[in-house]
């Protein structure tokens, strides 16, 4: 399975974190240790979902972080990224929404909407958690000592 973290940022004049952005490269780094990953940013929803309608062999399975969705703990995000790299899942998205939310025709292609929690992140934040939580999810089915449970 090919993991992707995507995010909807448009081009802004103010700049990005630098320590957030390294944090997130290296967490990806480290969960590629376990599964292709990936980070791509996308100009608009839009672009992604078109992303998605252009996918050469089967479109990827795509999760949205909303704090509206499901809140997983570590374990519980870790086994259904679990169940679906075992079930046979070829591309898996994970995207990080536009600063107005998901539209309904996003969240209709979606088949998880996940939260981080009840608060509000900075998309870099979002994106450092996000692929830290990865990470963990991917040594937690290895049985790494990373995750210590707690």
């Amino acid at each position: 399975m090919k993991l992707t973290l995507a995010a909807i940022s448009p081009t802004r004049s103010r700049p990005k974190s630098a320590a957030a952005a390294s944090l997130a490269a290296e967490y990806l780094t480290r969960a590629a240790r376990y599964l292709p990953c990936e980070h791509h940013n996308f100009p608009s929803e839009a672009a992604l979902l078109t992303t998605l309608d252009r996918a050469a062999r089967t479109a990827p399975l795509l999760i949205l972080l909303d704090s509206r969705g499901k809140q997983l703990n570590s374990e519980e995000f870790a086994a259904h990224l679990g169940r679906l790299r075992d079930s046979g899942t070829q591309s898996l998205i994970l995207a990080i929404g536009p600063a107005d939310g998901w539209s309904p025709a996003a969240r209709a292609r979606a088949s998880l909407i996940l939260s981080l929690g009840a608060i509000t992140l900075p998309h870099e934040l979002a994106r450092a958690v996000l692929a830290e939580q990865i990470y963990r999810a991917l040594t937690i089915l290895a049985g790494h000592p990373y995750h210590s449970g707690h």
